[in-house]
């Protein structure tokens, strides 16, 4: 198997005019970059130090979760549908599942305290988690108990960086086409894949033509199309055959950094985002893009960035971000209503539930609001 690429990689977001994210320490935490990055930094607040936030993360991967009352209500990323389930996934390896259509949580026991990036079912059954230190767990009935598949292999040889800190390679997103084959993608260009429901998981981040290792922050289904995949610098990825074989792109709509994308149910049409409130949509799985405009109420261009959303069944789109912002869309993402949250907590993803309100994920956990995203529905 190849090892990932091991270099001390450009920060999430590099530094340029255009990516006012940049300057970051080289010694920070590449998990408190990505919360950086997202807004989200402050949710570690309930850590008393940022060294014990490290030391964590360095022995967190073979601890259990703590099980807690308020698993759903810290820091949560992602948050995908196991049939009629909810299950979202965060900080100190949190997994909590929802039947009620976000009602009310029950916290999952995970065999991991590591920040969970991403969530991700193939069928009502069977759903698998990233996170930091290429972690990757798996369920195998709809979120209730989660066994660790996968880890960084060079965690097992205690090898250090030339700062004295393990080389952090935090896994950003899985996409599955069945139960069987499914993507891993994260920091430095790690790619990886599995065609046995993760009994085994193969290196292919040499596969890709990213020869800088740039991280991969998103990846995601197009319609009849093929899979999409962003990230930073603006990179942007296609694959015709569901990920067999990646094309690079080169005629980039920016050069800052995308951290979510998502198809809209129809053929070719992709839509990516990132720094600033900027969105691009295309028609063409990626040859041209135009901008989407985004005007918040009364202030003009919104200028925050967006982090993740998702596409509902039938056709809803939301899209989140920093400063509480919650874009909805009933066109296919051809349009967003904007609003701004008066709590402006950093949001990191969101789904249209089937009443047609909103849940919210972010800094203060599971949040179930109105259709555009702000009053509290209960």
């Amino acid at each position: 198997m190849r090892k990932p690429i091991e270099r001390r990689a450009l920060l999430l977001c590099q530094a340029s005019e255009k990516d006012p994210l940049a300057g970051k320490s080289r010694k920070q935490s590449l998990s408190r970059q990505i919360l950086t990055a997202l807004g989200l930094s402050a949710a570690l607040t309930c850590v008393p130090a940022a060294t014990a936030f490290a030391q964590d993360s360095i022995a967190g991967d073979t601890k259990p979760a703590v099980i807690s009352f308020k698993a759903s209500e810290v820091l949560l990323l992602d948050v995908a549908n196991a049939g009629d389930r909810l299950v979202a996934v965060g900080s100190r390896g949190h997994v909590v599942y929802s039947d009620d259509q976000g009602l009310s949580w029950i916290q999952a026991p995970v065999p991991t305290r590591q920040l969970l990036t991403a969530v991700y079912f193939a069928d009502e059954k069977n759903g698998w988690a990233v996170g930091h230190d290429s972690l990757i767990l798996h369920t195998a009935d709809a979120g209730e108990t989660w066994e660790m598949q996968y880890r960084d292999p060079a965690l097992e040889e205690s090898r250090a960086d030339q700062d004295g800190g393990l080389l952090e390679r935090p896994l950003m997103d899985v996409w599955f086409r069945d139960a069987n084959t499914g993507f891993a993608v994260g920091a430095y260009g790690l790619f990886l894949r599995t065609d046995d429901g993760g009994a085994s998981w193969e290196d292919l981040t040499f596969d890709v033509d990213n020869e800088d290792g740039f991280h991969y922050n998103a990846i995601t289904e197009i319609a009849d199309t093929g899979l999409f995949m962003v990230g930073e610098l603006g990179t942007m990825y296609r694959s015709a055959d569901y990920g067999d074989t990646w094309e690079t792109l080169t005629d980039l709509p920016y050069d800052g950094s995308f951290f979510g994308a998502s198809g809209t149910g129809e053929a070719n049409v992709v839509l990516a985002w990132g720094l600033r409130g900027n969105m691009f949509r295309s028609e063409d799985f990626g040859d041209t893009w135009e901008q989407v405009s985004l005007d918040t109420p009364n202030n003009g261009p919104l200028e925050s960035t967006l982090s993740s959303g998702s596409l509902s069944k039938d056709g809803r789109m939301v899209v989140v971000g920093i400063g509480g912002v919650v874009l909805t869309s009933d066109d296919r993402g051809r349009t967003f209503n904007v609003a701004i949250r008066s709590d402006r907590v950093a949001l990191s993803s969101g789904t249209v539930l089937d009443d047609g309100s909103v849940l919210l994920i972010g800094q203060r956990g599971a949040v179930k609001a109105g259709e555009n995203g702000l009053a509290v529905a209960r």
